[in-house]
């Protein structure tokens, strides 16, 4: 799964990445992204766009806002069976920009927070979904979900998921709202493989993480590398 990212890149580092002619306000620097919370979002209707959705995905059909706090991930495998997704997969894609994202591994009786990015320091595009729900009084709330895949060898000794990662050339078919069709949505599905890349570096960090409401710099600082 993927519980908790970090996004402290600039503003600038993000529109220059996902080819965005601006990302609005600047962005402040986060270090302990949490599910409930508002992140920055790449989606595309008319144009590609920066949008602030809330993690945890609330189907269109759902009465209750509270179904959020399970879908926060969405499994690649299943995008097209499950109800809360199948239809965002179809219509509402987006791409998380991250610094990095956290994994928690089994250590003694208890678990270890473990902080992933990329070797030399730059953006991570984690694929995802977004939807806008509607609440019976008329509220109005755009939410999204990240997309997860199996492992890649480099992440399985951490845990058995990851996230999706999408590189550039791929950014273009993942947002584009085209028709679904059979041959779209095969397509659609064979970028969300377990990431390829040999870049990516991971590291113990504190346990000061594990408390959601915790967001200062440290929570990336190394205690000691898994990976160079």
């Amino acid at each position: 799964m993927c519980g908790r990212f970090a996004l402290h890149h600039s503003a600038e580092d993000v529109a220059a990445l996902f080819d965005l002619e601006s990302t609005g306000a600047p962005l402040a620097p986060r270090y302990n992204i949490a599910p409930g919370q508002t992140v920055p979002a790449v989606v595309q209707t008319d144009r590609r766009t920066l949008a602030n959705l809330r993690w945890g995905l609330v189907p269109s059909w759902a009465t209750d806002a509270r179904i959020g706090a399970r879908t926060i991930n969405a499994r690649a495998e299943t995008l097209t069976e499950r109800p809360a997704f199948r239809s965002a997969f179809r219509h509402r894609r987006c791409l998380l920009p991250a610094s990095g994202f956290y994994e928690w591994r089994p250590v003694g009786t208890g678990k270890e927070p473990v902080y992933i990015r990329r070797r030399d320091g730059g953006l991570l595009a984690l694929a995802g979904l977004w939807e806008q729900w509607r609440s019976p009084a008329g509220e109005s709330l755009s939410t999204c979900s990240i997309i997860t895949t199996a492992a890649n060898e480099f992440m399985a000794p951490l845990h058995a998921r990851m996230p999706a990662l999408l590189e550039p050339q791929s950014f273009a078919a993942w947002l584009m709202p085209t028709p679904p069709t059979p041959a779209v949505l095969a397509s659609l599905m064979a970028l969300l493989q377990p990431y390829a890349g040999t870049d990516l570096v991971a590291y113990p960090v504190s346990r000061q993480i594990n408390a959601p409401g915790y967001d200062a710099p440290d929570c990336i600082a190394p205690l000691t590398h898994l990976g160079s």
